[in-house]
């Protein structure tokens, strides 16, 4: 596993990935151990900080410059205990920059309507961030609701992507 930790506007944001180039875990955080805890353990390696992580550097790289759409060629492994989970990894990456939406649309995008609670879980069990956008993802009366990395980054990021 290659680690980096780049400099950002809202401070440190540490990548894990491996060799081939997909990300594995991913946040506003310089500690590496700290993400590693949430990758699946069937996914972990030991991990080799590096400079740069060429393509995924680049993508956050031109992300932060403004392209906004830069992070979703960015491939991402991920694994959960359900396959609910899962799927809604897949659908949070289809949420476009600048159009957040809540968990209920969040559960419903997902195809499971009902399932608000499992739609905040699959939020709160991402490890991938920002390349999984859970960050894009409001309480219903359309207040910021938690993030991982605390609410001062998540507004950064929505900021960010609504210019």
């Amino acid at each position: 596993m290659n680690t980096t930790t780049m400099s950002t506007p809202t401070g440190p944001l540490t990548i894990v990935a491996t060799d081939e180039g997909v990300v594995r875990a991913a946040g506003f955080t310089a500690d590496v151990d700290e993400l590693l805890a949430l990758v699946h353990p069937s996914l972990r390696g030991q991990p080799r900080p590096r400079a740069d992580l060429g393509p995924i550097t680049d993508a956050v790289s031109s992300y932060l410059d403004g392209d906004l759409t830069a992070l979703d060629a960015v491939p991402v492994e991920q694994r959960s205990g359900g396959s609910f989970i899962g799927h809604a990894w897949d659908v949070l990456r289809e949420v476009k920059p600048g159009a957040p939406v809540t968990y209920t649309e969040y559960a419903a995008l997902a195809g499971r309507p009902s399932a608000v609670r499992a739609a905040a879980q699959a939020c709160a069990r991402n490890a991938a961030a920002p390349f999984v956008p859970c960050h894009r993802v409001l309480r219903t009366d359309g207040t910021l609701g938690g993030y991982r990395y605390g609410l001062e980054v998540k507004k950064w990021l929505l900021g960010h992507e609504m210019r």
